[in-house]
């Protein structure tokens, strides 16, 4: 299940410095960036992501298989962390919005998920 966590800043007259040091829960292996404005559907099996949304801002709904998480990324020290089993849109991204997304596994093509959770209808 997804998870949002600060990360550390320090602030002064000369502006902010934020630290990604040891609150990543996994060994990243692959960072990239997006950038807006348009939409993303993603999910990766066996892979643990972390999005930091540095300009901008993104609108991120999680998929759990049970329950529907949305997520607003508009701050640098914000970080969305998703599990592999988490399938994510990323919608309403900003014209001007660069997200960095650290990957715990390298790019794989056959790895991508494209189609959601199924979810059961109960008429009860």
């Amino acid at each position: 299940m997804a998870r949002l966590i600060n990360l550390k800043t320090f602030t002064d007259t000369r502006g902010s410095l934020t630290v990604i040091e040891r609150v990543i829960p996994f060994e990243i292996k692959r960072i990239f960036y997006v950038n807006g404005p348009d939409q993303f559907k993603n999910g990766r099996k066996r892979m643990k992501q972390a999005v930091i949304c540095l300009k901008g801002n993104c609108l991120i709904t999680n998929h759990t298989g049970t329950e529907d998480q949305h997520f607003v990324l508009n701050s640098a020290d914000q970080c969305l962390l998703l599990a592999p089993e988490d399938r994510y849109d990323m919608l309403e991204i900003a014209d001007d919005s660069i997200l960095m997304v650290l990957a715990s596994e390298p790019f794989e093509v056959p790895e991508r998920v494209r189609e959601p959770y199924q979810r059961e209808l109960s008429l009860t």
